[in-house]
């Protein structure tokens, strides 16, 4: 009979149309699974090794490994924009500092060098002059902080080679590493979207190739005189929308798939309320990150002065931008007004991107100078930005998650040592992390 015919071909087009749906799925499943950056990268938790607090260097060179550590940070923090050991940068090649002069004298020299070229040291005036006059800012350092900064220096002088230049992320790539991650989370959900739609461009063109040889198959059954009832009835059959419409089951799941899509929407709102993930305001002058942090390897903390030391990192004032800038004579209408700013002694307003609700206590040195945290992490790939924006959504979830997956750098610190045995006592082989240590307790940041 042709309707026997008919049947088995609409079955075998099912059939085939729902193999390759739930294949499809199966794909787009595999397509869009992110790495898990919660444990590696730039996600909560990522740290790095080499920071103020945590970075370690061979005691090879002189001076004990604590020293050379602790030189290493303030080096990098505070000499490597103009200083390089075995280069001439800015200012002279480091190596054999210490042999050329006493340190008794580098102390004073290094704390204030103005002062001693003022004063008419010889040696201090003959640097000077050899080096174009470039006037060398005062640092507010101990006596003890200079000491390892000079160990640092005999240390790497004693390695030889070329210098290891700095990079905003030095030390450890955990959060270069985070923004691969996380890039390649971005790109996992690219490819999932652009297979979604592969699939339903392929979905359509099957539907309307079904309807396209059912028509087919009818105008060819329409012109045979042998059919029987049961044929005719199928050719002359036509969907009845209305009872469709008129159907409880079917009013019933449109109800329902209503009642969720309002409320989805109305939960995805309310979380967002307050949330500014992506916020990039316009800076009264056109600064580059990208340009400074990215190509210039300019140390976040050479402007940003305070973030291993106080509870905000500040905003540069002008007069940091003119230690490079009295020196740099680019023309450019931004640099122009920073002039301008001096000349008329106020302040550069620059709009504030990242911010908290003043219910939530932190503070960056803590996660900077002794977590450890690089400011990748927190805040993205801020050497690739042309115009910063807010990279992470600072929710208290999102800090919640970082104190839950990151695991607290004890090694070297003595306050930690009876807290990790008692918890790996307890608790085995699990990682001692910022929670374990009391870091989701809400008086920690809610007092």
């Amino acid at each position: 009979m042709n309707s026997i015919r008919l049947r088995p071909l609409s079955r075998l087009f099912l059939a085939l149309f729902l193999t390759f749906a739930a294949v499809g799925n199966t794909s787009a499943q595999d397509v869009g699974a992110a790495p898990d950056v919660s444990k590696e990268g730039v996600a909560p938790g990522a740290t790095a090794a080499a920071t103020p607090a945590t970075a370690a260097a061979p005691a090879a060179g002189g001076g004990d490994a604590a020293a050379i550590a602790a030189g290493d940070a303030l080096f990098k923090g505070n000499c490597a924009q103009c200083h390089a050991i075995n280069d001439v940068v800015v200012g002279p090649a480091l190596a054999g500092i210490s042999k050329r002069r006493p340190v008794s004298w580098l102390i004073p020299w290094i704390k204030n060098s103005s002062k001693m070229v003022a004063a008419g040291d010889e040696y201090a005036v003959k640097i000077f002059n050899q080096y174009q006059k470039q006037q060398m800012p005062s640092f507010q350092l101990s006596d003890a902080e200079v000491t390892s900064i000079l160990a640092y220096i005999t240390a790497e002088e004693g390695k030889g080679g070329a210098d290891t230049k700095l990079t905003p992320n030095s030390g450890d790539n955990a959060a270069v590493d985070g923004t691969a991650a996380a890039n390649g989370e971005a790109d996992g959900g690219k490819y999932m979207d652009i297979l979604l739609i592969v699939l339903v461009v392929v979905l359509i063109v099957l539907v309307v190739t079904l309807v396209i040889i059912a028509n087919i198959m009818k105008d060819v059954l329409r012109g045979r005189k042998d059919l029987d009832g049961r044929d005719v009835e199928i050719l002359e059959q036509r969907t009845d929308w209305s009872r469709l419409y008129k159907s409880p089951v079917l009013r019933g799941i449109a109800g329902v798939v209503f009642v969720l899509a309002v409320l989805y929407t109305s939960v995805q709102g309310a979380m967002g309320v307050g949330l500014q993930q992506g916020y990039q305001p316009t800076q009264p002058i056109a600064f580059s990150h990208k340009l400074h942090a990215g190509e210039n390897q300019i140390n976040c903390a050479y402007c940003h002065t305070s973030v291993y030391k106080s509870k905000s990192a500040n905003i540069p004032s002008a007069n940091i931008c003119m230690n490079c800038h009295s020196q740099v004579k680019t023309e450019s209408p931004e640099i122009k007004k920073i002039y301008r700013a001096i000349e008329r002694k106020q302040p550069i307003q620059w709009v504030r991107v990242h911010n908290l609700p003043d219910l939530a206590y932190f503070n960056h040195s803590q996660h900077t100078q002794v977590g450890g945290i690089e400011c990748q992490t927190c805040h993205g790939p801020i050497q690739n930005m042309e115009v910063v924006y807010q990279y992470s959504p600072l929710t208290m979830g999102w800090c919640i998650n970082c104190h839950r997956e990151t695991p607290l750098n004890t090694k070297g610190n003595g306050y930690y040592n009876n807290l990790v045995k008692l918890h790996d006592s307890a608790n085995g082989a699990a990682p001692f992390t910022v929670s374990s240590n009391g870091g989701t307790e809400c008086s920690k940041c809610h007092y």
